[in-house]
């Protein structure tokens, strides 16, 4: 659980403003989450990311020189809004088009597409990429319904250096459906995470058992088996997802093993090492395996395996160097600091002409009728989180 707080609810704006102030030769804050500090050419295409908080290093973590252009940071596990996502996109904006990526969740398809929307009346072209990784949440022939977990590291990684390299807008788009196509991963929970300021954990898991098929919004998985050894575990992984690999998949392949926030360097260690001859025995040829914290899910102890089929497109772009505060590659070279400040505050809305009499009753009476709704909603938000973490995506959140 969460024990380093002030209040609970403004916990997700302090840690992404602690976090801009921790890396200031990275990051600036905007309203809605970061953008880059450093200086970015005009003509770039420009690759925007986000969701909901509590998933450090994603989204915010990825922001840099070879990556991402900027960083959209909704509350715990909730969509931002599309007020944030617009503000953030237009910051990041050189001319050359915005794409926002983001994994399949409802709440994020929404208010990221209306972000879409408004920047397309504007002239600015601007695209929306789904991750849609997650192998237990729609089966093999209904790709498009998968929601997007650790798979978000690769896919953006290697589309963010095809933005860097002067790719068009089309020909990023088109890099990033192919890298997501091949891009696979499975995961398991040992422990529900909790919320910031709640005393109980979204989910629980009996002892010696593991949710499998779990999401990083506190969904307890498709359903709970033995946990078993750590060579059981990386066998249930390492087979599901081969099962699953694309159909024009080589032999050469990225390893992600991915913890969840709770779970132990050294544990994730060791299931690499059986992982990693699980995937040799199969015949694949491991290239640059990656073994840590990518996306999290505030304290849940669990981990996931992603496996990105690599071809001569994807291969390269993956080993392209980046600078970012959580994820670093190669050298970059010389940067230079962009000093114009960015606005911290949301767009004011001003009204040019007061309403009629009649029309500012009505408005005062739907105000409080939603004022009623919003009390409802925060005295039932821990069942409507439980409930939604089984029936729904669990985009549910403190929001």
């Amino acid at each position: 659980m969460t024990r380093v707080l002030n209040d609970p609810d403004d916990f997700p704006a302090q840690a992404v403003a602690g976090l801009a102030s921790a890396f200031p030769q990275h990051l600036k804050p905007v309203f809605g989450g970061v953008a880059r500090a450093t200086v970015t050419r005009p003509g770039k295409v420009a690759l925007v990311v986000g969701g909901g908080s509590g998933h450090y290093p994603a989204f915010a973590g990825w922001v840099g020189q070879g990556f991402a252009d900027g960083a959209v940071c909704g509350n715990i596990f909730s969509s931002p809004s599309g007020a944030q996502a617009y503000s953030v996109c237009k910051a990041a904006d050189r001319g050359a088009g915005v794409l926002i990526g983001f994994g399949n969740y409802a709440g994020d398809v929404l208010q990221f597409g209306q972000a879409a929307e408004r920047l397309k009346s504007e002239g600015i072209d601007t695209r929306c990429l789904l991750v849609t990784d997650d192998i237990a949440s729609a089966g093999p022939d209904d790709l498009s319904r998968r929601r997007g977990i650790a798979g978000d590291l690769p896919t953006f990684k290697v589309t963010g250096a095809a933005c860097e390299a002067g790719l068009g807008i089309d020909e990023v788009v088109e890099v990033f459906n192919r890298v997501n196509h091949r891009t696979r991963s499975f995961g398991v929970a040992f422990k529900g995470c909790t919320l910031p300021g709640a005393d109980q954990p979204l989910f629980r898991v009996a002892e010696g058992r593991m949710g499998v098929g779990m999401g990083i919004h506190g969904e307890p998985g498709i359903h709970d088996a033995d946990l078993g050894t750590a060579d059981d575990l990386a066998q249930m992984l390492v087979d599901g997802l081969l099962a699953d690999r694309p159909e024009d998949a080589g032999v050469r392949v990225v390893p992600i093993v991915n913890g969840l926030g709770d779970t132990k360097y050294e544990e994730l260690f060791v299931i690499w090492n059986d992982i990693r001859r699980r995937l040799v025995e199969a015949g694949l040829e491991i290239v640059d395996p990656q073994v840590g914290e990518f996306v999290t899910s505030l304290d849940m102890a669990g981990l996931s395996l992603t496996l990105v089929w690599l071809d001569e497109v994807i291969e390269p772009l993956w080993l392209a160097p980046c600078d970012t505060p959580a994820y670093r590659r190669g050298a970059i070279g010389e940067v230079e600091l962009d000093t114009a400040e960015l606005s911290q505050q949301a767009e004011a809305v001003t009204v040019a002409t007061p309403g009629s009499p009649v029309s500012q009753e009505v408005a005062g009476t739907v105000v409080g009728a939603l004022d009623l709704m919003r009390s409802m909603l925060v005295e039932r938000q821990d069942e409507l989180g439980r409930l939604d973490s089984i029936a729904g995506d669990g985009d549910h959140g403190i929001g």
